[in-house]
């Protein structure tokens, strides 16, 4: 077999390399664009374009609702330290799975709140203020609304069977009822629970106590006479 000369081959290698080059192009083409950041202005103005670097900042969060999530942090604390109580203290089933809804919930909305809290660089921590409306005697720290006191606590820690099911739903029933004073103590504070992520949260907290308040008082019904609930 003859060998092909060398113009021959040239022709091959460009004819073999021109549909290449119509990818290549096509391949330039859909390169992605740099993105766009537009900001609305007012009603009636034109909006801006800004840096392809701007980045979304945080809406400062009013005083109270910092304190609403700092307390509600300490307030769900409890009430997942009563439910931990449950699996050592009652073979009652319909209380272990309302415990550990309580528990599950609770703990997602101590890390949701902690995360809102650090977004906005506040400490998920405080000094609790003084509530002197549940004030009772022998306390030496005054409690927030639906708190139960150490001697409460230690009441529940020692029962057992059908009495640490009473202690736990009347325990239960009143946390939950503070915390919806605390809620409507969040909205009724002016410039408060602006937030939509705070707002939602609060919404979703009254909703979801207030729904198992009633289950925990039908539950109380099944154990006790109407008159010493």
């Amino acid at each position: 077999m003859r060998p092909l000369p060398r113009l021959a081959i040239r022709d091959i290698m460009l004819a073999a390399a021109i549909p290449l080059f119509p990818s290549f192009v096509l391949c330039r083409q859909a390169a992605p664009s740099k993105p766009v950041v537009v900001q609305p202005g007012p009603p009636g103005a034109p909006t801006k374009r800004l840096p392809a670097s701007t980045h979304a900042s945080v809406p400062p969060a009013a005083a109270a609702d910092i304190e609403f999530m700092q307390g509600m942090i300490f307030h769900h604390a409890q009430a997942v330290e009563m439910t931990a109580m449950i699996p050592t203290h009652t073979q009652t089933r319909d209380l272990r799975s309302l415990g550990a809804r309580i528990s599950s919930s609770q703990s997602d909305e101590i890390r949701l709140m902690k995360r809102w809290l650090a977004a906005r660089g506040a400490s998920p921590s405080k000094t609790m203020p003084a509530m002197p409306s549940m004030d009772m005697p022998g306390d030496k720290v005054p409690l927030m609304p639906g708190m139960l006191t150490p001697e409460q606590m230690h009441a529940l820690q020692i029962a057992n069977g059908a009495d640490f099911d009473r202690l736990f739903l009347q325990g239960m029933i009143h946390h939950h009822q503070g915390a919806l004073v605390m809620v409507k103590d969040l909205f009724d504070s002016a410039g408060a629970g602006q937030d939509a992520e705070l707002f939602d949260f609060a919404s979703d907290a009254d909703n979801t106590q207030r729904a198992e308040i009633r289950i925990m008082e039908t539950m109380l019904k099944k154990l006790l006479p109407e008159e010493k609930q």
